[in-house]
């Protein structure tokens, strides 16, 4: 370290306090301190979303964990801050740049059963009664009901917010029979442990972005953007913004019954195609629409929002908009 990168001020890194959210901020320091040699200090902010403890649908859902930190970078009190990049506005404010996108995550949904037992081992022990599943979000909702139609399941899925700890225990306390939550979230908390049953994504699609966070700062400090632009992943920022394009295509906000997953696929090793797919669906399970395209991977950003308007074009066109409901901007 020199002379000047010891006398230089920390830099403040926004963060949510929830746990999950200094977990994945203190992943992100470490790697900022390691890339400048700069001491790098969280900066707790508490976001309209870690108050309210209505329903993500009820108080609109997008923005509502990110727009606290957005303004603390605007008026200076922190230098750069750390989002699930799930919970970002498809629409990016000129006035911030998302400088890296690092590499992304698991991005599957994990259930967590009582007594160690997937869905399916749920279901058996049930002896024909209804298995009770939480899940805060509008599109587990319509995967997990469409699933169990489709299989003669008998489930309930019941809305719940919290976080990692209260959703799990209502899984310990007996309240419910299983959650789902995400796998990157357990992977970042140490806690994978815990999953009893990792959901294969061709029943149930994460929602878009889902294992990936986003490294904000203002565009007008290029030299920090510059920077932290060394931590970004360009095969997971294509796959994102596809499937963020997707989402905005079909003017859907994060709260919506949408999920979308760009794939790699690989040849030998090497990556050569990109497979996007997408998902909406009425929350009781009782529709679907569910398509998907594979193609070349996008080598700029335009080729992957391209890709993805193209996919929600498809799914407008099959009734997509009816499943929605109220669309949120």
């Amino acid at each position: 370290m020199t002379q000047t990168q010891k006398t230089q001020k920390a830099l403040r890194l926004g963060t949510r306090r929830s746990k999950l959210a200094m977990a994945q901020s203190g992943h992100v320091a470490d790697a900022v301190r390691e890339l400048t040699g700069r001491d790098v200090e969280l900066v707790e902010i508490t976001t309209y979303g870690d108050t309210s403890r209505e329903h993500l649908a009820q108080i609109g859902g997008t923005g509502v964990f990110v727009t606290a930190l957005r303004d603390a970078l605007l008026r200076g009190d922190v230098d750069f801050a750390v989002h699930s990049l799930k919970d970002l506005p498809t629409t990016q404010p000129e006035d911030l740049a998302l400088a890296a996108i690092p590499r992304r995550e698991d991005p599957r949904d994990v259930l967590i059963g009582r007594d160690g037992m997937t869905l399916a081992e749920l279901t058996e022990a049930a002896e024909g009664g209804v298995v009770r599943i939480g899940t805060g979000s509008p599109r587990r909702m319509a995967q997990l009901n469409a699933c169990a139609r489709h299989r003669g399941l008998r489930l309930e899925t019941v809305p719940i917010r919290g976080n990692i700890d209260t959703r799990i225990g209502f899984v310990r306390n007996g309240e419910l029979d299983a959650v789902v939550l995400a796998a990157a979230g357990l992977n970042r908390s140490g806690r994978t442990d815990e999953v009893t049953e990792f959901l294969d994504p061709d029943h149930v699609l994460p929602a878009p972005g889902q294992g990936a966070l986003a490294i904000e700062c203002t565009a007008a400090n290029a030299e920090l953007a510059a920077t932290l632009a060394e931590l970004d992943d360009p095969l997971t920022r294509v796959a994102v913004t596809a499937e963020r394009s997707l989402l905005a295509a079909l003017e859907a906000g994060c709260s919506a019954p949408v999920g979308a997953l760009a794939d790699l696929l690989a040849d030998d090793q090497v990556v050569k195609e990109m497979r996007l797919r997408g998902v909406v669906g009425a929350t009781d399970g009782s529709s679907l629409v569910q398509l998907s395209t594979t193609g070349p991977v996008p080598t700029t950003q335009d080729q992957a929002e391209a890709l993805g308007r193209e996919l929600a074009d498809e799914m407008l066109a099959k009734g997509a908009a009816g499943l929605m409901g109220e669309r949120a901007h």
